[in-house]
């Protein structure tokens, strides 16, 4: 294990980046902590998809729920957490998240182990580029393990009144 320095992360410290109404905040990356997870913060704007469907091989994501109510896809079963609730997301699933609420969410978002935030890392630099679209998208996340379903999009939209103004089929 990697030997790090005791530090603060303040509200303002870490690289921030977006991808339409779902940013990221990085707190702690895995060189940090050895390789054993990595902390990012994701505000979401109201009614904002985060993602299309997707599994991760490599990692589980925990997201506690800093403010708002977010709503969860897990396995083909909905949940929604409440400020304060943690929902597992582990891998092998199918899921996907998204803020059910009308007013502005957050979570911080643990990864375990580390990996998966330099994907995130990544797609946001692709993002600001004007450079991320599908085949793009579904390219990067298999380099890091994981797979896309660009078809989940119009039902997800429709089913729980979301938007997505990030990267979409069609």
């Amino acid at each position: 294990m990697a030997m790090t320095t005791a530090r603060i992360v303040g509200p303002r410290d870490g690289k921030v980046g977006s991808h339409g109404g779902v940013g990221v905040r990085f707190l702690i990356d895995g060189a940090e902590s050895g390789g054993g997870f990595a902390l990012v913060e994701h505000p979401m704007e109201p009614r904002a998809l985060a993602a299309p469907m997707h599994r991760h091989s490599r990692e589980d994501e925990y997201s506690y729920v800093l403010a708002g109510r977010v709503g969860a896809s897990l396995g083909g079963e909905v949940v929604h957490g409440e400020c304060g609730d943690l929902i597992f997301k582990p891998r092998g699933q199918w899921h996907t998240f998204w803020n059910a609420g009308d007013e502005p969410a957050r979570i911080l978002e643990i990864i375990s182990p580390a990996g998966f935030e330099k994907f995130l890392d990544r797609m946001n630099d692709l993002a600001a580029k004007g450079q991320l679209d599908p085949p793009t998208m579904a390219t990067l996340a298999a380099e890091y393990g994981a797979e896309v379903d660009f078809e989940s999009l119009p039902g997800l939209l429709a089913t729980h009144r979301l938007v997505f103004p990030g990267p979409h089929a069609g």
